[in-house]
């Protein structure tokens, strides 16, 4: 599996090969869970709890600005030339009655893989970021045996 930098949307059944090869580069993963909910607080505590985040995101407001700020500033402070992070139960949130909610997140990932890849950004010192989600059904989804 290639990981390249950037956003992709995956089905399930992709990311034990993304994990693999992860492993086999020695780039480090982050996995992003929020358990089926779908709720933008929930999006919010499952970053602080699974990303490294510089500064710390706060839990009073949910501002995403400042979440792209955080993600990026604890990424960039890892001092690694890759990371990659997954979120393998995101389809709740594609499904969502709130679309915008989705959208939104991922273009605040859009938005960290940009600017971590500009040296100009990161002190000449950027960091490929591979993001990895999974709104999509995997093989084994939706079948019956």
């Amino acid at each position: 599996m290639m990981i390249d930098s950037g956003v992709h949307e995956v089905s399930g059944a992709d990311l034990p090969g993304v994990l693999d090869e992860a492993a086999r580069r020695g780039i480090p993963v982050f996995t992003l869970s929020t358990g089926g909910r779908t709720d933008v607080e929930t999006f919010f505590a499952a970053v602080r709890k699974a990303l490294p985040l510089d500064p710390p995101l706060g839990t009073f407001r949910l501002v995403w600005d400042g979440l792209a700020d955080s993600v990026r500033g604890g990424l960039h402070e890892l001092d690694t030339p890759r990371v990659v992070f997954v979120w393998p139960d995101a389809r709740p949130f594609a499904d969502a009655r709130e679309p915008d909610d989705f959208r939104v997140e991922l273009v605040t990932f859009r938005q960290v893989v940009r600017s971590l890849a500009e040296p100009r950004y990161t002190g000449g010192r950027p960091t490929r970021v591979s993001v990895f989600i999974a709104p999509a059904p995997s093989d084994q989804e939706g079948t019956t045996p």
